[in-house]
């Protein structure tokens, strides 16, 4: 609390929980980080998926709150490593055999996401914790029990030389104030939560698994610039759609991409009996990726790298009294297809601190007509509860935000209805800006704005859309310009969508 030193355990050691800790220091709290695996700096630690994970999209939320951590060159030292991705590249083949790329912007204002690498994001943070005075490391010790009413937790000491007498992990046990759980989708302390937070939850596995694969950087030769060792853009999210499945690459600084296999249990399964079809499996669905990926290097990718599910976890509340509450991951587990689950992770420590400053202020305030203002305690448990109201409901939302946005990258990016009303929210955002619209993925990844609050507008600009749309299709005039229009443009062929509006807004 801000002029009250309290002790802070955290648990979990990655980028959400790194960055609670990084708040909790700058507010002078003594902070204690237990982190299940090894120090996460370290390369021949070993991830929890066994895997580098798919590549994170930095967003405005992210940056937002790193930029409220109070640690300027913290930020800059992040996005200096990090690429621009100012949207989607869609790969495909035409009728005739034609290999294909169409960008699609993700911003009318030229707006970028950014490609940024896990562990290298991860170890500037800390880097960044391990200046402070007030923050100690315990790698390898597992969280085994806890008692919220008593605030007291055990761990087990997995370090080498510390087996107790019997040969088993020495367990010892720790104090706290407050603990933060930011230990991921499989979370010890939501589990230890659960016994004394009446908390409602639910978890989902899609009917997904995915494999990482890697397009290699070409050789750098003397003299050429970095962006002469991509193979294809790097300031895109490259899509190869499938329907039922899809294929995506992310951009990695050292010129290579990061990429990944979206698809179907019994497509894997398929596979899995003869990997020789794999190539022949990727002509047809991902053309063009066999000249990116060497054949060979397609089935050993596939051989050697784990086929991972994918979960989305719904739970409310996040806390229990003023002693404890769980971010991230912990808290709302989602599929990666939004690109927000860390930046909701992120966002998710810098509400909570802004939360809990408020109602600290209540404490300073001394207000001599309220005894419950001089209890810090009592305040937090308020703010907690606060947070978990708010939060819960912008989790949901951006948790089925996701999974709807799976349905756009591996099918609706090739309707023509999808691109229509992505051009008008577009239009009407340019040349009316007094509608304040926007489109769904404009509001999500480049304001901070709240989830729940986007979902409902998103709503609203659709019916309003299909309205005007029926009261001007039904004027006969209206109906009569559009067929002029359209046979000049050839509709999507030889003119963009926002033209024919062009036109046809200057025929009106």
């Amino acid at each position: 609390m801000i002029g009250t030193s309290e002790k802070y355990v955290v648990v979990g050691a990655g980028p959400v929980g790194s960055l609670a800790a990084l708040y909790a220091a700058k507010r002078g709290h003594q902070v204690e980080i237990y982190e299940l695996r090894s120090d996460l700096r370290d390369p021949s630690t070993t991830p929890l998926n066994f895997t580098k994970s798919i590549n994170l999209a930095l967003s405005e939320r992210g940056i937002n709150a790193m930029r409220h951590a109070g640690h300027d060159e913290l930020l800059q030292d992040v996005l200096s490593t990090t690429i621009p991705m100012r949207g989607r590249m869609i790969h495909g083949k035409r009728p005739d055999g034609e290999l294909y790329e169409a960008p699609q912007d993700y911003d009318i204002q030229g707006r970028a996401i950014y490609a940024a690498d896990r562990a290298g994001l991860n170890k500037r943070l800390l880097d960044t914790l391990d200046d402070l005075p007030n923050v100690k490391f315990f790698f390898n010790h597992k969280l085994t029990g806890a008692d919220f009413k008593k605030r007291k937790a055990w761990f087990e000491s997995r370090d080498p030389g510390s087996e107790s007498d019997s040969g088993r992990p020495a367990e010892i046990e720790v104090d706290f104030d407050f603990m933060i759980g930011a230990d991921g989708a499989h979370s010890a302390v939501r589990y230890h939560l659960m016994k004394y937070a009446r908390m409602n939850y639910s978890q989902e596995y899609i009917d997904t698994l995915w494999c990482e694969f890697q397009i290699k950087a070409r050789d750098s030769i003397p003299g050429d610039e970095v962006e002469s060792r991509f193979r294809i853009s790097p300031n895109h999210l490259h899509i190869w759609p499938g329907k039922k499945f899809m294929f995506i690459a992310i951009p990695s600084d050292d010129g290579s991409f990061t990429c990944t296999l979206f698809m179907p249990g019994t497509e894997y399964t398929a596979l899995e009996a003869d990997p020789t079809k794999l190539p022949a499996f990727f002509d047809v669905h991902f053309p063009g990726v066999t000249w990116l990926i060497p054949p060979e290097d397609l089935i050993a990718s596939f051989k050697v790298n784990p086929h991972l599910p994918l979960i989305s976890i719904k739970c409310h509340p996040y806390h229990f009294s003023s002693s404890a509450v769980i971010l991230g991951d912990a808290a709302h587990a989602m599929v990666p297809f939004y690109g927000q689950g860390m930046n909701a992770g992120l966002e998710d420590v810098r509400i909570l601190f802004a939360t809990m400053d408020k109602y600290n202020a209540m404490v300073d305030s001394n207000d001599p007509n309220s005894s419950e203002s001089a209890d810090a305690d009592f305040q937090r448990g308020l703010a907690l509860s606060e947070y978990s109201t708010l939060r819960a409901a912008d989790a949901h939302a951006i948790n089925d935000l996701a999974l709807q946005n799976y349905v756009e990258m591996r099918a609706s990016v090739l309707s023509r209805m999808y691109r229509m009303r992505k051009f008008l929210e577009e239009f009407l955002s340019v040349h009316v800006p007094g509608l304040g619209w926007q489109t769904q993925y404009s509001r999500v990844s480049f304001g901070n704005e709240r989830y729940s609050e986007i979902t409902a507008r998103s709503r609203y600009q659709g019916k309003m859309l299909t309205r005007a749309l029926i009261v001007l299709l039904s004027s006969p005039l209206l109906v009569g310009t559009i067929g002029v229009v359209m046979a000049r443009k050839r509709l999507f062929a030889t003119g963009s969508p926002l033209q024919v509006l062009r036109d046809l807004a200057g025929r009106w």
